[in-house]
């Protein structure tokens, strides 16, 4: 690429898509530089639509980060996931398809066939320091190239930083030429608030492993700031009272945790202190009812 070249300003989306446990979130916080997607073991961690932003130089990326398309059931809520995926993918410049290096399966499939033809395609196979045996990585890789018309392959780990820097290289070319939309120093276009309910979310899903239903939301009653003191006002929504007490634990032992570590990443994300107090509400059914997925911030 030429000076010339170098020196014109680029400016667009880039969805990130796959299948649900691919590593999309964490790969959405390293390109961004810092954590703006919880991630989890836990499949279906990520609920909305997530914007990351990082302006570098002469290029400002707006990643997206979507919920892994939902096949195996089909609730509200998942209808509501794929919506969110499939209205992102008529709206941006690139997309990048994120599957597990050395694993294609039907999912990975059925999220590939809702790409639209006329985007210009990237493949990110992650996660390579997972295998150990690094001469299957080529067959692998010559297999995915013939399923599609993919623009570039790019085999990484989200882990390395220089992986990271190589796949922001590859992408830029294919951002259309245009001033930033956002400020240099903006990460998302996500308010605290949201933030802050995404933060103790991940942490809920962490300290309650997969004994508790990923239907549990989180919703901020109340968001106050006082000078650099944040006074935050949550509550965990679950579908029963053996969920409720789940997250409780014995003696309170596990609310506690997850009230001190979401405090802790919140206190680091806002950079100031945080008073972060939790309540858990039952509400049968609720993922299950379009009108109050709506009311609970779901599209």
């Amino acid at each position: 690429m030429n000076a010339s070249t170098e020196s014109v300003f680029r400016c667009g989306m880039v969805a990130i898509v796959g299948r649900p446990n691919v590593g999309k979130s964490t790969l959405m916080n390293a390109l961004v530089g810092q954590k703006v997607s919880i991630t989890s073991r836990k499949a279906q961690t990520t609920r909305h639509r997530i914007t990351g932003i990082h302006t570098v130089e002469q290029t400002q990326y707006i990643f997206v980060d979507t919920p892994g398309f939902q096949t195996k059931h089909s609730g509200a809520l998942n209808r509501s996931l794929n919506r969110a995926v499939t209205s992102t993918l008529t709206s941006v410049d690139v997309v990048l398809f994120v599957v597990e290096a050395g694993r294609f399966g039907p999912d990975d499939q059925k999220v590939l066939d809702l790409i639209p033809k006329n985007v210009p395609l990237l493949m990110a196979a992650n996660k390579i320091d997972r295998i150990s045996d690094k001469g299957s990585l080529f067959p692998f890789l010559e297999k995915m190239g013939a399923l599609r018309d993919f623009r570039e392959i790019i085999p990484m780990s989200a882990k390395v930083h220089d992986d990271i820097a190589h796949l922001l290289k590859t992408v830029r070319p294919y951002l259309p030429e245009g001033e930033p939309i956002y400020g240099e120093d903006d990460l998302t276009d996500r308010s605290e608030r949201f933030l802050a309910a995404e933060i103790l979310r991940e942490k809920v899903f962490r300290w309650t492993g997969d004994e508790l239903p990923y239907t549990s939301t989180v919703i901020i009653e109340k968001f106050e700031q006082e000078g650099r003191l944040r006074r935050v006002f949550a509550s965990i929504l679950v579908d029963r009272d053996t969920h409720k007490a789940m997250i409780i634990g014995q003696k309170g032992a596990k609310l506690k945790q997850i009230n001190t570590d979401a405090r802790l990443d919140m206190e680091k994300m806002f950079d100031g202190p945080v008073y972060l107090e939790v309540f858990i509400k039952v509400k049968s059914g609720w993922a299950d009812n379009e009108a109050g997925l709506r009311a609970y911030g779901y599209e």
